[in-house]
């Protein structure tokens, strides 16, 4: 940290502050990453700070890493303050100044950092209570998604938010870009001579994003009800990760040459067509309070989505995601072309268990896994799918491992942008979502437990989806894999 900060979490008592934001703070300050600073929590919520101290320790106890630490606690908790909504901007900018006072030295700025954790709607009103009360001036906000409903309302947003901070001020966030798998796929290819030169249209076939959930959408049904799957998930998390896989070389790993090649990949994307959409509902979705009787919101999608430049002409990139399906996964699977078979005898398994992949697991604890054919040790040509595999956590270096709010929280305290995303950049892909938005096509049900709707075979023919693998990651070093 370059100056001491005030760090203000808007929705302190909220299910993400209590799941991620306190425990992801303490970890950060036991990690040594935040040291001089102060983290006032308001909500509508009307508590005192002994109370909210009462409320963090449990959210700690329950959701941290490892063992609770009696005296690393009592230390942390020095750092907590608490001011409710009802109090009024004066009150928060009251406690953030005496926060202020107690970390100000000469010559050291103190800069605040707000977090707001709050529905959409009530974003704008947060923006306009900092505004209020004096709290712009040497400020970043993290907002969460989404980030409007279309193009028109994401450029709304854009402006309404432009009145009061700077876009360098603004952090989007997109927790997918913070998980150390997601960063890894910068390292995979612009640090290995053996796999940048073949990652274009010439050796490539095809890449999978593949994101299912197995949870359903209990208490969020009149959240999804104004949103669905594609407004959920697509146009930030699955979008932004495809940006990762396919942008072009930048000049440096800063934030603005990152940004620069993100928004190439989305300015060079076709235009959504309905025909390469696939809508789901899972049976019994409009059985929830707050769903009509005849919703047509999607708990499932799945896209094709191309882009047209040099690099990627012609490679489909499959897009999959919904909830209470099979399986819960996150991976970015990358088919390469295979080569002519006809030199291998019949009956050698050439070509026969599908191309070689290169998979990326973007869980917590990331893995990777290249698969190829070999030969089967033994008389005559009979090859069989081997792979090799990289986990994170069997590395000696696993345990300085960040939760991606971890990370991105320790990102905007240091003001880099390299893993949010920008004004231009999401009104972009709401421009090229367009025109399925105004022509949707129709919700196919399906059964909870399945992987969506069968017209996703006729989307991604005459290829097949990754998921379900046949085989299963290798659980440790002597196992199999996929």
């Amino acid at each position: 940290m370059e100056n001491p900060h005030v760090i203000v979490l808007f929705g302190a008592t909220g299910d993400l502050s209590r799941r991620k934001l306190l425990p992801g703070l303490l970890r950060l300050w036991q990690a040594g990453l935040i040291q001089d600073a102060r983290i006032v929590g308001t909500s509508l919520e009307d508590i005192d700070t002994e109370t909210f101290v009462k409320i963090a320790r449990a959210a700690c106890e329950e959701f941290g890493h490892g063992r609770f630490d009696e005296d690393r606690w009592d230390r942390f908790s020095t750092m907590l303050r608490y001011v409710s909504q009802s109090a009024g901007p004066a009150a928060l900018a009251e406690a953030v100044r005496g926060c202020r006072a107690d970390l100000g030295s000469p010559g050291r700025d103190v800069d605040c950092l707000h977090y707001l954790s709050v529905p959409p709607q009530a974003a704008l009103d947060v923006v306009h209570q900092l505004d209020a009360a004096g709290l712009v001036e040497h400020s970043r906000i993290i907002m969460e998604k989404p980030f409007g409903t279309d193009l028109a309302s994401a450029r709304r947003l854009n402006a309404r938010l432009h009145e009061v901070f700077d876009e360098s001020q603004i952090f989007r966030i997109d927790h997918f870009l913070g998980k150390e798998a997601a960063q890894n796929i910068l390292a995979f290819r612009f640090a290995n001579g053996l796999f940048e030169p073949i990652w274009n249209r010439n050796f490539i076939d095809h890449v999978q994003i593949d994101v299912p959930e197995t949870l359903g959408l209990e208490g969020r049904t009149r959240f999804y009800e104004t949103t669905g799957a594609f407004r959920d998930m697509v146009v930030t998390h699955l979008m932004q990760v495809l940006a990762f896989m396919a942008m072009e070389p930048p000049t440096s790993l800063a934030p603005d040459p990152i940004s620069d090649e993100k928004l190439k990949v989305f300015r060079s994307m076709l235009p959504i067509e309905p025909r390469n959409v696939v809508r789901g509902q899972y049976a019994g979705y409009r059985d929830h309070p707050d769903v009509a009787d005849d919703s047509d919101t999607e708990t499932f999608v799945a896209l094709r989505v191309e882009i047209d430049n040099w690099r990627w002409a012609g490679v489909p990139f499959f897009l999959r995601t919904g909830k209470k399906l099979a399986e819960g996964a996150r991976i970015i699977s990358i088919a390469f072309k295979e080569p002519p078979l006809a030199m291998f005898p019949p009956g050698s398994n050439a070509g026969t268990q599908g191309p070689d992949h290169l998979t990326f697991d973007l869980a917590d604890q990331s893995r990777m896994s290249l698969s190829f054919y070999g030969k089967r040790p033994g008389p005559g040509m009979k090859l069989e799918k081997l792979s090799m595999q990289f986990a994170t956590h069997e590395t000696t270096s696993s345990g300085g491992v960040l939760e991606a709010y971890e990370r991105l929280i320790h990102d905007a305290i240091r003001g880099d942008h390299t893993l949010f995303t920008t004004a231009e950049g999401i009104e972009t892909l709401w421009e090229r979502s367009t025109p399925v938005l105004e022509s949707p096509p129709p919700v196919r049900t399906y059964a909870p437990g399945s992987w969506g709707p069968n017209a996703i075979h006729q989307l991604v023919a005459p290829h097949a989806w990754r998921l379900p693998f046949e085989r299963s990651w290798r659980e440790s070093k002597d196992a199999y894999r996929p």
